[in-house]
């Protein structure tokens, strides 16, 4: 088949330089078909003919038969797009290439030109078709909104006027991710995708779980903020898992001893509350309010039926445990005496913004919760989401985004799994969340270290740089076949691009996302070393400040 276009293949094609040329740019001829497969076939390109075009004003035609690039090639009345995903030196000089179908449009007969693209091939060309490269006005046909709720969020790579934008319906309902390695401008990335859906939708319902106390300065104007000191989350919202978590301090067999006299005391106290009258059969799981003291009391009572000292250890370690939880400080924003109130209705609709008020998005800062209880709180506040939909389906609808920063860290594979309630419940929404009218967003630097199956339940990912090989190989394994030219270029992307492709993207699209406004970005700066380590003075402050601060762990 090589043979077939020899070094006197391109004979007949259009010239692409001397003063006889007259076509435009891109009806330049710039290769061959030489072999079809399913998704990736082979091109012979000419080495002269795409020398020629880097002089091109249009910057597409000027990349022309890059790696990552497009070419296209027209088949009856449709032209194909396909993404350049590898070239290699052949015998003659020319230039054999990898390339993958991205999708079709029509020809306009009079011009020539694309429009109507769509994803997916229906022909396929046959050996000895010819390539020719993709311009700037294809490239506005293929990444052209359609009629479809978006945002804009950058421009596409190589261009600095094409806007890439993003389907909101598609992206929210199949689940996203933003994966990128630090630096990369994950974070600014992140506040740019959720303040361009707020703008979208300034009555939307989003919860954003911040680890770090970044987000809260990027959505000052626009969202709700919240961190231990005005978060007030009841501690009867937990589940019996949940409670599990925090009070028991044993394993093996003496946690199951510990578990079941703690759920029937649990049981016990929420049937003093006049709710419980209300419901026909109460489980321990039920969100009903109850008060430490009276299961600190019930647990006394039955310690007291016990006949032998050694039958009363295991009420003697949750009584001391619920002490050590309501002496301590740390605890006071989810174990204090003032949160005993049936405010469940208030709490979900300040954390759900029900209604949004202009604010669609709420920012939970939980930097400042005890490291032993952040994945309680974390897996309270997503079940509560999950909860709330199914429980909400024969009403009208109120879809919520939640969108979950340093995701590996809530929900890790097997390797680094401790079997805590966070993980199973945000592998759960990714898997089911959907039906329910609950969409996902994780965010994370380490996508390697994810759930097996998490990403893949991504109907779109976002790929900014990522520098180590175990994550790249692991993103490729969750990206589609024909996305793979884009892949390879991962490690080499620039800070604040990324590569897009899935549900929300009408096509695999490299894009430069647009810079924030200083106001709108999250506090995520690294810091400059040589500008900061200059400055002096007021150290004594500083040190005095800071530990009267962790003294009283910030109270």
């Amino acid at each position: 088949m090589e043979g077939q276009f020899g070094a006197r293949g391109f004979e007949n094609a259009t010239p692409v330089s001397g003063e006889s040329f007259s076509a435009p740019a891109q009806a330049r001829v710039i290769g061959r078909v030489i072999e079809i497969a399913g998704s990736s076939s082979q091109v012979m390109l000419d080495a002269a003919a795409l020398e020629a075009l880097t002089a091109s004003t249009d910057i597409a035609v000027a990349h022309a038969g890059q790696v990552g690039s497009q070419v296209k090639l027209r088949v009856g009345g449709t032209w194909l797009i396909a993404n350049v995903r590898s070239l290699k030196l052949a015998d003659d000089g020319r230039i054999a290439a990898q390339i993958d179908f991205l999708g079709e449009g029509d020809e306009e007969k009079l011009t020539g030109k694309l429009y109507k693209f769509r994803r997916g091939v229906t022909r396929y060309p046959t050996p000895g078709v010819e390539v020719f490269p993709v311009s700037t006005a294809d490239l506005k046909q293929i990444y052209a909104a359609q009629d479809q709720a978006n945002i804009e969020i950058g421009n596409v790579y190589p261009t600095k006027d094409i806007r890439a934008a993003l389907y909101v319906d598609a992206m929210l309902g199949k689940h996203f991710a933003l994966l990128g390695s630090t630096g990369t401008g994950k974070s600014t990335s992140a506040a740019l995708i959720l303040h361009r859906i707020c703008e979208l939708a300034p009555q939307g319902h989003i919860v954003m779980i911040d680890p770090h106390g970044e987000y809260g300065s990027a959505f000052q104007s626009n969202g709700a903020l919240y961190d231990v000191s005005n978060l007030q989350m009841p501690y009867w919202l937990m589940n019996f898992e949940e409670h599990c978590e925090v009070f028991l301090t044993t394993e093996g067999s003496a946690r199951q001893v510990d578990a079941d006299i703690l759920a029937k005391c649990i049981l016990m106290a929420k049937q003093k509350n006049r709710l419980a009258a209300e419901i026909g059969k109460l489980t321990v799981d039920a969100p009903i309010p109850y008060l430490l003291s009276d299961l600190m009391t019930i647990l006394q009572n039955e310690m007291g039926k016990m006949d032998k000292a050694t039958d009363t250890a295991p009420y003697l370690r949750l009584r001391s445990k619920i002490d050590e939880i309501k002496a301590d400080p740390r605890y006071a924003f989810m174990f204090s005496g003032m949160l005993v109130a049936d405010t469940m209705s208030q709490f979900l609709a300040r954390i759900f913004r029900l209604p949004g008020d202009g604010k669609p998005i709420s920012i939970i800062d939980v930097s400042g919760v005890p490291s032993e209880i952040t994945s309680v709180v974390v897996a309270v506040l997503s079940r509560m989401v999950f909860d709330f939909a199914i429980w909400s389906r024969n009403e009208p609808k109120r879809p919520i985004l939640l969108v979950c920063e340093e995701a590996h860290r809530y929900v890790p594979n097997e390797r680094n799994a401790d079997g805590s309630s966070v993980g199973r419940i945000l592998s759960r929404i990714a898997k089911e969340g959907r039906k329910y009218g609950v969409s996902l967003g994780l965010i994370t630097q380490r996508p390697s270290d994810l759930a097996e199956g998490v990403l893949s339940q991504c109907g779109t990912i976002l790929s900014m740089r990522l520098n180590n090989e175990r994550d790249q190989a692991f993103v490729k394994a969750a990206m589609p076949e024909g996305a793979r030219g884009f892949l390879d270029s991962i490690p080499a992307l620039r800070n604040r691009e990324c590569i897009a492709v899935g549900e929300g993207v009408a096509t695999p699209i490299r894009l430069l996302f647009d810079n924030l406004d200083e106001n709108k970005r999250p506090a995520s700066a690294d810091p400059l070393f040589s500008q900061l380590w200059r400055e002096t003075g007021g150290e004594d402050g500083i040190l005095e400040r800071t530990i009267k601060r962790w003294r009283s762990q910030g109270k």
